[in-house]
């Protein structure tokens, strides 16, 4: 019984995050893109954005915000995204020099444009994570807290978080003693340590916190 309770409380989350696709769909908009990003707050690495399309009354099961799941349970789903003949998807990367460059609010909307951009598919609608939209010649709307609200969004953070995280462990092999297999690049006090013994590196966001004094 508890099994089955789990099973039925699952499906009733899905139908929700299903909703706001739903009542788009009963506009007439058949392709809906759902964009979302990862790597705003970190001190190193890229932004990257991912970009995705849902079947029609596709039901990913756990899927979620990507910050709210495991690193296994967020990994298996990013492998059930891909490589699903029927799910399109794109990822859109700002390196730091272009973060330092842009401003992180104006480099955040060309990662989402750019991972839209990738996408093989048009679409006929974006919902994007937050309160601000890109340029597009397609109705786009932004949603607050998408990835907990919209399928296709919390897709596309799994995209955005699971490709930001291989990045970052290929930067760790070029600058292990950094760490960045540990901490991806945010400001744990691992990483202040490496960046006081060691300087900052050229994936290093010299316009961000510490490494402006560095």
């Amino acid at each position: 019984m508890r099994a089955l309770g789990a099973k039925r409380k699952e499906t009733f989350r899905l139908k929700r995050l299903r909703h706001i696709e739903e009542e788009i769909r009963n506009l007439g908009f058949e392709v809906i893109a759902g964009v979302d990003e990862a790597g705003r707050g970190p001190l190193a690495g890229p932004l990257v954005a991912g970009a995705c399309i849902l079947p029609p009354g596709f039901e990913l099961r756990g899927v979620n915000d990507s910050k709210k799941l495991t690193s296994e349970l967020r990994y298996s789903l990013y492998q059930d995204i891909i490589l699903h003949p029927d799910i399109h998807f794109g990822i859109g990367i700002v390196e730091a020099i272009e973060i330092d460059t842009l401003n992180i609010h104006n480099a955040t909307l060309v990662a989402m444009r750019r991972a839209y951009l990738q996408l093989d598919r048009a679409a006929q609608f974006i919902l994007v994570d937050g309160c601000h939209t890109f340029d597009t010649d397609v109705p786009i709307e932004a949603v607050i807290d998408g990835d907990q609200k919209a399928q296709v969004i919390s897709a596309a953070s799994i995209l955005a978080k699971v490709t930001r995280d291989h990045i970052m462990l290929g930067y760790h092999d070029l600058y292990p003693e950094y760490g960045f297999k540990n901490h991806k690049g945010y400001g744990t006090k691992e990483h202040l340590a490496a960046i006081d013994a060691h300087g900052l590196t050229p994936i290093h966001r010299k316009s961000f916190g510490r490494c402006k004094n560095d």
